[in-house]
């Protein structure tokens, strides 16, 4: 099978794109087509796929990426048995003569314009009707598959589900250590920049560092370059998602103090999961599927949105009980490898694709509108 993947808004390292669903289907023995922003994220494409660069869509500087993107598709799909695009925008950028085409819905899109300071006011109330009017015709135009299984209420049929789960290394990396705290994953101020910032401030008397590892949105990378200028912290910006979890392993506790927003609201952040995964001790704030989680499987703490002393004090209390904490690791592993493990999900989710594939290939060539609102 023949599979061309598409993205202007994701960085080409994505998690969930390259690391997981790409990497599933190369290693089912599929071909690939990649359209993604290499030049623009300074990365070097994959040798196993076939690379069509195209600028990114960042912030507001869309215009750009928009424009390419058709063309890029266009280009990517000749002699492809499927498309799978994975941003809203390029639902507007399809070729007309297409294969199968597969929207992979990360997020609540509506939900999510909160966590966009760039938008002005006027767009944040008028764009989440027309984004419900663009999924009710998407759902009835494409395939469908979803990142969490609340966004099956924003459709009117059910649609397949591809959770965030990560690769889980068969042991236990090493026990959680004493003097430094990590977050993984993009800052923004919805996702506790500045909670974290003070918190790193907060915990420097104590003899405890604090490292980030993520891009982070404009207005907040002069908090965090001024922050480390004082030696607050290490932000190390973006790093890809394995390496990033390898600098986590052996930190005290791996935070997540997202903000009670509605994006957060119906998802699990998959940054919970990922320390799991390494042995870390969870802290996060209550977010209804991340505080479930973390309760049920006793492998880490959960403090009130905002509270940074609790976070504080949360965070002091994990390198004070150092046996308590490296069971809450190892419960947390444990859980993450027998219910998060992606090369488990990775079977079905390249079945899917090949379901869809087969069932259209007859009309795969045949002349396809594109979606227009």
């Amino acid at each position: 099978m023949r599979v061309c993947v598409g993205t202007i808004v994701h960085h080409p390292e994505d998690a969930r794109i390259m690391h997981r669903q790409i990497r599933a289907l190369l290693d089912a023995g599929h071909e690939i087509t990649y359209v993604a922003p290499f030049t623009d994220c300074n990365v070097t494409p994959d040798p196993r796929i076939r690379a069509i660069d195209v600028p990114r869509a960042l912030g507001r500087r869309r215009r750009r990426a928009l424009k390419a993107a058709r063309g890029a598709l266009k280009r990517g799909v000749e002699g492809a048995d499927l498309l799978i695009v994975h941003d809203i925008e390029l639902l507007f950028r399809l070729p007309r003569r297409r294969p199968a085409t597969v929207w992979d819905v990360h997020e609540d899109t509506a939900a999510a314009l909160e966590d966009k300071p760039y938008l002005p006011e006027q767009l944040r109330r008028t764009l989440p009707s027309l984004i419900r009017r663009v999924e009710a015709r998407a759902e009835n135009r494409l395939h469908l598959i979803l990142a969490e299984e609340a966004y099956q209420e924003r459709f009117s049929r059910p649609h397949p589900v591809v959770p965030n789960t990560t690769y889980v290394p068969s042991r236990p990396p090493a026990p959680p250590g004493h003097n430094r705290v990590v977050y993984v994953g993009h800052l923004s101020r919805a996702r506790g920049a500045a909670e974290l910032i003070e918190l790193a401030r907060r915990l420097l008397p104590h003899g405890v560092r604090m490292d980030l590892v993520g891009a982070a949105d404009a207005e907040i990378r002069p908090l965090l370059r001024d922050a480390q200028r004082e030696g607050l912290l290490d932000w190390y910006g973006y790093v890809p998602n394995q390496h990033a979890l390898r600098m986590a392993e052996g930190a005290i506790a791996g935070l997540s103090l997202l903000h009670d927003v509605p994006n957060y609201r119906q998802s699990m952040p998959t940054k919970v999961v990922e320390y799991m995964s390494r042995g870390l001790p969870v802290i996060t704030t209550p977010l209804p599927s991340a505080a479930s989680l973390v309760e049920r499987a006793g492998c880490g703490v959960v403090t009130p949105f905002g509270d940074v002393d609790a976070a504080l004090q949360a965070v002091l209390a994990l390198r004070e009980d150092a046996q308590g904490s490296a069971a809450m690791g190892a419960r947390g592993h444990a859980e993450a490898l027998h219910h998060y493990h992606w090369p488990d999900h990775a079977q079905e989710f390249v079945g899917r694709l090949e379901e869809w594939a087969t069932a259209s290939a007859a009309p795969a060539r045949a002349h396809r509108r594109p979606l227009v609102v």
